[in-house]
Parts: C-alpha cells; sequence; structure tokens
C-alpha cells in the first residue's frame, strides 16, 4: 500500500496516478491510500493507515487462531498518550506507556504483515480485560490457552504478567485459571 504522496514520489505527479488507475495497475483502496491489488483486506488496511497502533484483543484472538469468531469491530491498542482514533470501525485500547510495546510482533495474515501482540501478551490481555467480554468468551478463551500452554513461553507469559499493571492479580488468576 502507498499514500498520496508516496505514488507522487514513484508516478510524478497527480496526472500519472490517474493514468495508473484507468490502467488498472493501481487501485484507490480508500482516501488517500492506494494499492497494486484491487482487495485488500479490512485489517491490513487499518494497520496501514494507523501505524502506531497494535492489534489486540478480540482481533489479535482471532489472527491468532484462537478463535474462529470474526469480530465486529477491529481492537487495536495505543499508547495511552495517543490521539483518539475516530474510525468507527476500530475500537481502540489505551496502554500504559512503559507496557504498550511489551509483545509486540509480526504476523502473516492473507499475504500482509500485522503489527499483533503475541500469544503470551495475549493471555495477559485476556486476564486483564475479562470484564470487557462476556463470561462465556472469557471461559471458551482460557480453555483454549489451557489446551495451548505446554507450547508456550511460560518464561516471557511470567515476565509479562510481571511488567502489566496489577501484576499480582493477573498472576494469581494464571495459577488458578490457566496452570
Amino acid at each position: 500500500m502507498k499514500n498520496r504522496a508516496e505514488c507522487i514520489r514513484e508516478y510524478g505527479s497527480d496526472y500519472f496516478i490517474r493514468k495508473k488507475l484507468e490502467s488498472g495497475e493501481l487501485y484507490l483502496i480508500e482516501k488517500g491510500i492506494y494499492n497494486d491489488r484491487s482487495y485488500v483486506p479490512e485489517l491490513a488496511l487499518l494497520c496501514y493507515k494507523y501505524p502506531n497502533a497494535v492489534l489486540t484483543m478480540d482481533t489479535a484472538f482471532y489472527v491468532h487462531g484462537l478463535t474462529d469468531e470474526v469480530p465486529a469491530m477491529t481492537d487495536m491498542a495505543t499508547d495511552r498518550d495517543a490521539a483518539k482514533i475516530r474510525d468507527c470501525r476500530i475500537r481502540q485500547f489505551f496502554e500504559p506507556k512503559s507496557f504498550f510495546r511489551t509483545g509486540i510482533t509480526l504476523t502473516g495474515f492473507m499475504g500482509y504483515s500485522l503489527p499483533v501482540y503475541d500469544r503470551e501478551r495475549m493471555l495477559i490481555e485476556l486476564i486483564r480485560h475479562q470484564g470487557r467480554m462476556s463470561r462465556e468468551h472469557y471461559k471458551e478463551l482460557i480453555g483454549v490457552y489451557r489446551k495451548l500452554i505446554s507450547d508456550m513461553d511460560t518464561e516471557k507469559l511470567m515476565q509479562y504478567a510481571s511488567m502489566a499493571p496489577k501484576s499480582a492479580s493477573i498472576i494469581r488468576s494464571l495459577d488458578t485459571e490457566v496452570f
């Protein structure tokens, strides 16, 4: 994907951008965003549009294959000091500056590389934000994590838990609900 400024640098002017659009070599995906493919998954578009945000919660659970339920909205985390994202497709989570970058990884999704929290960080997020989801959904995801725990990096998980806000409560929940 490219923005208008990148297209101007590559093609020279708005005239040549229009010519590329007319010939089918370039597609207008959303105002000011272009691509050489006609279809761009919404997750990839939103990650491009908001490069300082990270996929989290239901969206991250879906991308990691921990649930097959396609989320109605895209959940994205930003630094607590970031501006509010005014896009009706996004549910924004504000994270403490000291914890925001912890566990970010790039994951392939439909040919695009998306920033998402890793599975260990997402277990911490599941426990931190359990009050924001239905009890049934929470129990389903905890059950998935119980089955996966032997394949996860427990040292990294405990390191994340100790860094998280209200770490004692999170560690207690990990001990009683997952291990």
